[in-house]
């Protein structure tokens, strides 16, 4: 797994360095998000590689120091699945994706805005139900509603449809308020989601419709080309006959034979083929 690694992350390396030097704008180039998520799947692993070799030469003195380190390096090596996102130069779907994401920023805000709203009015509300009206399911602080803070998880789970079932109002009331969450998700999270998928749509369409224009631009491009190409052959097919001397006569042999052969058909087209 190591080599594997290496050679790939030697190949990035090679491939973003030949992009950064053969750019023309290179603060364009170092503030892209792409160029960022590839710097950033790739530091990595040169850091961990120093501190092998720093933790080699270390034994005691700044042991302390290296694991913290060394802790922080795990957590970065979870980073090398952005190399995913290289795909997204390639992918339609990918680039698609993210243009929405960030055209509909609002809509994501207004969705957040309502389930923030919805889990601070319903956990009170539920804890209430659950620790008043069902005192014995609050004394089993695993399956019960034993504090507001706990009453959020419920909340986030039911007001987003998903629903793991690890947490179950057990009284009336308690019941009433997850219909209520449960109904009141649905509605918060269909008005912005219809909007995201409209962006979604627009956004597709339009990468879609730029391929396609970049693609017959650049055919075009290839048949002005040979057409180019065509019409200087063109001009110089008048150089290129062959001389009037060269040309067959009418004392070429073959003529003579064909006239031969016509004279032959002719005559014996009127005579009987019997006596």
């Amino acid at each position: 797994i190591f080599i594997v690694e290496s050679v790939c992350v030697a190949w990035f390396t090679f491939e973003l360095l030949v992009r950064f030097f053969h750019a023309q704008n290179k603060l364009e180039f170092a503030c892209s998000s792409l160029n960022v998520v590839d710097a950033v799947a790739i530091v990595p692993y040169y850091v961990s590689l120093l501190l092998e070799v720093r933790d080699e030469s270390v034994h005691d003195i700044g042991r302390s120091t290296l694991d913290k380190l060394g802790l922080i390096l795990r957590v970065l090596r979870a980073l090398r699945i952005l190399y995913v996102m290289r795909l997204a130069r390639h992918s339609t779907g990918l680039q698609t994706l993210g243009l929405t994401i960030q055209r509909s920023l609002k809509d994501f805000g207004l969705l957040l805005l309502f389930m923030c709203v919805a889990v601070a009015l319903f956990s009170p509300l539920v804890h209430l139900a659950e620790s008043e009206l069902a005192p014995d399911s609050a004394r089993s602080p695993q399956l019960s509603f034993s504090s507001i803070p706990a009453s959020y998880w419920w909340s986030i789970i039911s007001v987003t449809t998903v629903g793991y079932g690890d947490m179950v109002p057990h009284s009336i009331p308690g019941q009433l308020v997850a219909l209520i969450i449960i109904l009141s998700g649905i509605l918060l999270l269909s008005f912005p989601s219809t909007s995201i998928f409209h962006t979604f749509n627009r956004t597709y369409t339009e990468l879609k419709e730029e391929h396609e224009r970049l693609w017959k631009e650049e055919r075009g491009a290839e048949l002005a080309t040979e057409a180019e190409e065509s019409m200087r052959e063109r001009d110089t097919w008048p150089d290129n006959w062959p001389e009037t001397d060269a040309l067959p006569g009418l004392d070429d042999p073959y003529y003579l034979f064909m006239d031969d052969i016509k004279v032959l058909a002719k005559s014996s087209s009127h005579q009987p083929l019997i006596e």
